[in-house]
Parts: structure tokens; sequence; C-alpha cells
């Protein structure tokens, strides 16, 4: 059972998440300084069992949060989560947004053909509205959310998340300039009960930091060489744009992402929105909780989707834009990546001992095979 609790401490509060009886690999502290997140502590166990004494590993270094923003005045918004198969999930989703302290005017949930049935009587219950999409894939749900709404704002986060009561005041209230095309926030583990969990987070989490940070053309152009690394902008569990720039770039490639290549549908779009010439914003203050896979049968499975994905969306990337870096970073960067791995294991151990280099490397080849045997899309965007 995950538990959180809030503690004062002057102006200091901390939420301490992610133990379950008897099944401890660490414990995460999110500290907070006038509501806002500021830093992130891990006590974390080596060997998978309770959390060493002493004092919390710092993951997180202190970086002052922008200012808060007067929900008055606001842009409206439509939330979007997409979910399949799993009712329940979503049902504890739900139960965090008559908590926020400024409401969505609009919520679709956009039911991606699910097979069990249960989805469309939790949203009945919770007086949302529901939207089915028989077509397996989750930019294509996106795409149905995105058309089905109305709002100024169109937000999304996951049906595996719970979100803060702050987080949709923040996340829109960050929209403060027209060329503000996309925002996204801090998502923090909702859980960290088992080794899965804890790798996950180490090495794949999706937190991004506690500074603002805007990302423009001159990020585009610093990382050209190399490929934009347009994955560090946020996470799909929790973002918005504009409803403009789906009309000026077009909408998700359906062709990424979980049920198509598996990956990376968010990253592509972020790129996109560069390549206009428009602004992503990070905006820390605005934060998600993220349930991660417990087990490492399914961490394994969604590491090599993510490098299916990331693969595949790396040639979409280039298809689109005609910027070469995006193949460098698929054909030479990522081989000496792997190269330098392997060395090191073996010169260290003798082996190659790597949780889920394996899983990776697969995914690679597996996602570059996927952009080959599928059609081309027509390009929707000028990027």
């Amino acid at each position: 059972m995950v538990w959180a609790s809030r503690l004062s401490r002057g102006n200091m509060r901390h939420l301490t998440i992610g133990e379950d009886v008897g099944y401890v690999t660490a414990r995460a502290v999110v500290f907070w300084h006038l509501e806002r997140p500021v830093a992130l502590n891990i006590a974390e166990s080596p060997d998978g069992s309770a959390p060493s004494a002493g004092p919390a590993r710092a993951i997180a270094e202190y970086e002052t949060s922008s200012a808060a923003v007067p929900s008055a005045g606001l842009p409206s918004v439509s939330l979007v989560i997409c979910t399949r198969d799993r009712p329940r999930e979503l049902a504890r989703c739900l139960t965090s947004l008559p908590e926020q302290t400024y409401p969505p005017q609009e919520v679709i949930v956009v039911d991606n053909a699910s097979v069990a049935n249960g989805t469309e009587e939790i949203c009945r219950e919770a007086n949302v509205r529901y939207v089915r999409e028989p077509r397996p894939g989750l930019d294509i749900a996106r795409n149905a959310g995105a058309r089905a709404s109305s709002r100024e704002i169109v937000a999304y986060t996951d049906d595996d998340v719970v979100l803060h009561p702050w987080w949709l005041e923040r996340l829109v209230g960050a929209f403060d300039a027209p060329e503000i095309s996309a925002v996204t926030g801090l998502v923090l583990p909702a859980e960290l009960a088992t080794p899965a969990q804890w790798h996950f987070e180490r090495y794949w989490g999706f937190g991004r930091g506690f500074k603002r940070t805007d990302f423009d053309a001159a990020f585009l152009t610093a990382n050209e060489t190399h490929g934009c690394p347009t994955w560090l902008i946020g996470a799909g569990a929790n973002m918005a744009f504009r409803r403009t720039v789906f009309q000026q770039i077009g909408f998700f490639d359906e062709r990424l992402d979980v049920g198509a290549a598996g990956c990376s549908g968010d990253s592509e779009f972020w790129h996109r929105i560069l390549c206009a010439g428009g602004i992503c914003r990070y905006e820390p203050s605005a934060v998600a909780f993220h349930y991660h896979r417990r087990d490492w049968r399914n961490l394994r499975k969604q590491i090599r989707a993510y490098m299916r994905g990331h693969a595949a969306a790396l040639l979409v990337q280039y298809e689109r834009s005609g910027r070469r870096g995006n193949l460098r970073r698929l054909f030479i960067s990522f081989p000496n990546i792997y190269a330098r791995r392997i060395v090191k294991g073996l010169l260290r151990n003798g082996e190659v001992a790597d949780a889920t280099m394996r899983e990776e490397i697969i995914g690679l080849l597996s996602g570059i095979w996927f952009y080959v045997r599928t059609p081309r899309r027509r390009k929707d965007s000028a990027c």
C-alpha cells in the first residue's frame, strides 16, 4: 500500500512516498517551499532490501521555482486522459480532479480500444465525457481527444498518474506569452516500492529538475549535430498545448507511441513545434505523480518499447525536417554508446552485466524495422 504524508517544517514541507511494508527499496522525499517542489531526496537500498540508514542521497539540487500565477484570467482547458483496459487506474486518476485549484472546463476520457468493460461506467460516475476510439494507439487516442476538445488549451495526462491539487493551475498559468506553444510539468514517482521501480526512476525517470526552462529554436540549433534531445522537454503524462498548434503543425504522428512504434509521440511533436518556431516550456511547479512498472518483466518490456519508439521517432523527425542529426544519433551515437557500455562492463567485471541493455538494443533495431515497413504519412508540418 502506497502512503503519503505532508509534514510542516517552517516554510518547508515534504512529501514522503513509496513505501510498501516488507518490500521497500527506497524512500523518496519531495521538499516543498511556498507550495512548490524544490528538491527530491532518495534513500536507496543497493541490494533491494530496506533503505540504508543515514541521510538520504540527493538526486536533485535546490533551485528556485518560478513565481505563482493568479488563477483569475487563465485560459479555458480541455483535459484529455487516454486509457485502455485500466479502469482501476483511471478511477484513481479521476479522483484527483475535484481537488484541482483550477478545475478543467472540460474533461475528455478517450477509451482507446479497451476490451474489458468498466471504463464508460467510471466516466459516467465521475461526470466526465467519454469518447470511444476503436483504433488502438496512444497517438491515435491523443488526436481523438484533441479533435473532441473545444477549449483554448488542451492538456494531457495518463491514467497511471495522480495529479497534485495545483497541477492544472500551474500548467496552464505557464502559458503567459503568445509564443509559448506547449508546456510540460514535473513528473515524480508515486511510489518506489520495488527494485524495478527504483531502477526506472534512477535511469529512466520523467523528472526534469526544478527550474523553469524554455526550449526554443536556439535549443534546436545548438543540438543540430547529434539530434535535438527533445525528450528533455518533459513527459507525455504531463503536458498541454494551445489548440491553435494542431491547426499550425498537424496532430500527433500515429506511427509513434504505445500501440504503434512504442514511444516518443510526444517528443516528436515537440520537435515539430521547435522547427516551426514555437517555444516549449518546462514548468516544474505543475506536478504529477506517476506509478512506474512494479516488476522487471514489465519494466524490460517498457524499455524495449521506449527505445523502439525513440528509433522510429528519430527517423520520423528526419523525414519531416531533413535534419541529419537525427540519423547521426541513431546510426553513430547509439552504437558508440553501447560499445562503451559493453567494454566498460568487460573491464570492470569480465562480463557485461547491464539490467536493460539487451532490451535497449533490440528496441532500437526493431524501431528501425518498424519505420521501414510502415507506410509514410503525409507531411502535415512545415518543419
